[in-house]
């Protein structure tokens, strides 16, 4: 795919994104409360330049566990300081000593107890803090595009880290689509990839023509703030009014089996998209997996701008889960160096 569109004229400034891993935080937010009492040991890390999966796996070594005794929500940044939770199935034993636990990289902050395992999406949110070094360009022109997220949000793409390095993750989706055959982990990575792959599809063909945030015949919505959808149904004044008052999303496909529930032109935009790529289309079709729906516009929540120094900018933000940081960055600034933005 060419590159992604932008929904707000593009870029005014340019700058260096994760200079060092403290310049891009993220604070998971589980979004529930803790038992206190339970099988699972829940316990609240800090890791700084250290791979979820990783992280989990030196877990159940050192503790002697199966590593499906360990269980996290959402897999973090590498190159980054993060703090999230895992938890850790513990029956009948009593908690060690954490902080004796040597895992490079990580430090843990805090240990309870809850009742149940914490599985992949359960946590309500993120909340990020990023640093863009080297900064130039116009304040003004900034100061817009700041304005326009506020105000209609930026295009909920799925940015460059669900495709792998150098795009691998969507080589392995072809291979698999093609007969290869893949432990589950690397299935997983191909058919995420391939999923979000075709939902970006959708995505920016709507980006380009001024429609990601408006209303269109046989469109498919989501309750802002859920994962419950309806319609299509007719538009009306009452649809057009929740759209403007952000109550409810336009969404685009997460490709698996089955029919897609759109209708009219919005049916006529995705399987168009889902040409560029038929393979990806039918071999989803083919997988374990269902048709589900996906927002195509995201608001960050708390969204706060200043200036550490005038070559430094701060951006403070909190994201729903499944939502990529690097989407909204990339409205406001491109960077050199660094890691590149989807």
């Amino acid at each position: 795919m060419s590159a992604l569109p932008y929904a707000h004229g593009g870029p005014p400034l340019r700058g260096t994104l994760r200079a060092t891993p403290e310049d891009f935080e993220v604070d998971e937010d589980l979004g529930f409360e803790l038992s206190g009492s339970g099988e699972h040991a829940f316990v609240r890390i800090e890791k700084r330049e250290a791979n979820t999966e990783w992280v989990a796996d030196r877990f159940a070594a050192l503790l002697g566990l199966d590593p499906t005794a360990v269980g996290f929500s959402g897999l973090k940044d590498r190159h980054a300081v993060t703090r999230q939770t895992f938890s850790i199935h513990l029956p009948g034993r009593v908690d060690p000593d954490w902080s004796s636990l040597d895992i490079e990289g990580v430090r843990v902050l805090e240990a309870t107890r809850h009742t149940r395992k914490l599985k992949r999406g359960a946590h309500r949110g993120n909340r990020f803090v990023i640093r863009l070094r080297d900064v130039e360009g116009d304040a003004d022109d900034a100061r817009r595009v700041i304005d326009a997220i506020v105000s209609q949000g930026v295009p909920n793409y799925f940015g460059e880290q669900r495709f792998g390095r150098d795009g691998d993750n969507l080589e392995r989706a072809r291979a698999l689509f093609a007969g290869r055959r893949m432990g589950r982990s690397q299935r997983g990575f191909a058919l995420s990839a391939a999923r979000s792959w075709l939902f970006n599809a959708v995505l920016a063909r709507r980006v380009a023509d001024g429609t990601w945030n408006a209303a269109l015949e046989g469109e498919v919505w989501m309750l802002a703030g859920t994962h419950s959808i309806f319609g299509p149904q007719p538009l009306d004044d009452t649809l057009l009014a929740r759209l403007a008052d952000h109550d409810i999303d336009p969404t685009g496909p997460m490709w698996g089996r089955g029919e897609l529930r759109t209708a009219a032109v919005v049916r006529e935009l995705e399987t168009a998209a889902a040409s560029l790529e038929p393979s990806f289309a039918e071999g989803l079709a083919g997988a374990d997996l269902r048709q589900e729906r996906r927002s195509l516009r995201l608001f960050p929540v708390d969204f706060d701008v200043r200036h550490e120094e005038p070559s430094t900018w701060q951006l403070a933000f909190w994201l729903p889960s499944g939502a990529f940081a690097t989407t909204l960055v990339r409205e406001l600034c491109a960077t050199d160096g660094g890691q590149a933005l989807a």
